[in-house]
């Protein structure tokens, strides 16, 4: 899975609905908009389907906001032996939390230690490598520092984000393709739309 999460998303609602297409007259759109806040998102898509599971929005991008959404995605896949997570080092990918959580899911039950104090919840750094142990139900691997996820699943994110975003801040079904409809290429090279410059076409 690659994981990623969009934050500070203005919800906007257009204050009069948009006029439909007309003999000699292309569709129209209302500028005027109301806010409604703010949104984030975190998004976790399948690189080899091009799926999105368990796509979550809300006011926060809390560490409790990032285990719950993991956690809704390993439950759509039960079955799965084990679950491999491509993120960034955001300290909510670090967390005592999720360390908590891959334990139990992996049937480890040895001590686990103090935050800030002691054992594999010392620090960040001793957390990060236990998330990244091969012998977990659940991987973490984490991208380098100052490093970012690929720009289509960032373009995926910006997408997904505006659709829940038009829509008053209520998270509408989401955008996926289906297992084999598209070459992996094209899903890996800039599938979704980008909001800054329309639709964008795969990369040869």
């Amino acid at each position: 899975m690659s994981t990623d999460e969009l934050t500070g998303v203005q919800a906007l609602e257009r204050k009069h609905p948009g006029l439909p297409v007309a003999p000699g007259k292309v569709e129209r759109r209302e500028f005027e908009y109301v806010r409604h806040g703010t949104r984030s998102f975190i998004l976790s898509r399948d690189v080899v389907s091009g799926h999105l599971l368990a796509p979550a929005g809300g006011p926060t991008r809390t560490e409790a906001d990032f285990l719950a959404h993991l956690q809704a995605v390993v439950a759509t896949q039960p079955e799965a032996r084990r679950w491999h997570v491509v993120c960034d080092q955001l300290n909510t990918h670090q967390s005592e939390s999720l360390v908590r959580w891959v334990a139990e899911l992996s049937g480890i039950q040895e001590d686990l230690g103090v935050k800030g104090e002691s054992g594999i919840l010392t620090s960040m750094a001793s957390r990060a490598a236990f998330l990244s142990d091969p012998s977990h139900q659940v991987v973490f691997h984490y991208t380098p520092k100052h490093s970012r996820l690929s720009q289509p699943d960032r373009n995926l994110a910006q997408h997904s984000g505006a659709q829940a975003a038009q829509t008053g801040g209520r998270s509408p079904p989401l955008r996926t393709c289906k297992p084999g409809s598209l070459p992996l290429s094209t899903i890996t090279t800039g599938l979704w739309p980008s909001l800054s410059s329309g639709p964008t076409k795969a990369r040869p």
